[in-house]
């Protein structure tokens, strides 16, 4: 990976992104302004949604340490990009995520798999066995891609209670001051520009649909994938590329996703630049044959079909025959 270049920094194409960003918004700013009092306004919020979810893909890869040498550099250009454009904590975010790259799909380890509206794991699904909850739950495959739309506003929701909490958040002050921008200046673009009525529904829209695409970029990469124990040992090569599952298409994929249809690469080595991901796939491909190791890749219809079904195998707790041992000894026999 080294001796090809790939673990270099990518300066050009993050230049590149950050300046198509930077007038994305601003275009999105004035069309709000410009269209007025009009139902138009639900095709800028559609703008938006798309934006602020390519930004969320942009702080992302900063968190990683993708973009600059500097640790430093990195953490201050993804506070602000987080913060201040998608509306999400830096701190939070790097709490719950630094957590998940170290163990994924790990039980009691992997903040993805905590219980929210979905349940992840049959130990949760047991636990919820009543109420609204086990009424949801037992529905939870076919609620699943309704449910992604509200993952952007569960994503502000906790930034905001972190941010409120008394939890060590490093430069608290700042993310809070930024947080405040983004969340009240977008709501107050729209209402003023386009009145009460309109203007909520729009933001509706924005939020909806920014949550559908980060859910959708993030859904299929473990969901449905081997879940590890708290207490199993497994070596870092296993872990990642076991829990992980690629995405496969051209560049319109690519771009959908934020590059996080690599999600095996990704996992492998987080600092990868994304724009290296595609790249890296034929020689950790290779490799993963080589070691025997499974390489999973599907394709995004197939995939989002995969973690379906498995929200709701969990919701139902009922046992997949292809898990049951004494049909997996007749299939061997």
């Amino acid at each position: 990976m080294k001796a090809a270049g790939l673990l270099e920094r990518r300066y050009g194409s993050y230049v590149l992104r950050t300046a198509l960003l930077a007038v994305a918004l601003g275009v999105g700013i004035a069309a709000a302004v410009l269209v007025g009092h009009s139902w138009w306004q639900l095709g800028v919020a559609v703008w938006f949604g798309v934006v602020f979810a390519q930004a969320g893909f942009l702080a992302h890869d900063a968190a990683h340490r993708q973009v600059f040498e500097s640790g430093k550099r990195n953490e201050w250009f993804s506070r602000i990009v987080a913060n201040l454009v998608v509306g999400l904590g830096y701190g939070w975010w790097m709490q719950k995520h630094t957590r998940h790259h170290g163990n994924p799909n790990t039980l009691g380890k992997d903040m993805d798999l905590d219980p929210n509206l979905i349940v992840f794991t049959e130990e949760d699904a047991a636990a919820r066995s009543t109420g609204v909850g086990a009424w949801v739950m037992r529905r939870q495959g076919w609620l699943f891609l309704p449910a992604m739309t509200l993952t952007g506003l569960d994503l502000h929701v906790k930034t905001i209670r972190m941010l409120a909490s008394r939890e060590g958040v490093k430069h608290r002050g700042v993310e809070s001051l930024l947080l405040a921008v983004r969340l009240l200046g977008l709501p107050t673009l729209f209402v003023v520009s386009a009145g009460p009525v309109v203007g909520l529904v729009a933001l509706a829209v924005q939020v909806l649909l920014f949550g559908f695409l980060l859910g959708g970029a993030f859904a299929p990469n473990h969901i449905g994938m081997p879940q590890i124990a708290h207490t199993q040992r497994v070596d870092y090569l296993r872990r990642q590329v076991l829990t992980s599952r690629n995405i496969t298409g051209g560049p319109a994929v690519d771009f959908l996703m934020g590059g996080l249809n690599h999600q095996i690469e990704h996992h492998l080595f987080p600092s990868l630049p994304s724009a290296n991901l595609r790249a890296a796939r034929r020689m950790i491909r290779e490799y993963c044959l080589e070691m025997g190791l499974p390489y999973t890749e599907r394709a995004l219809p197939r995939a989002m079909a995969d973690v379906v079904r498995s929200v709701h195998r969990i919701g139902l707790k009922a046992a997949d025959p292809f898990d049951c041992p004494a049909a997996a000894a007749m299939r061997m026999a």
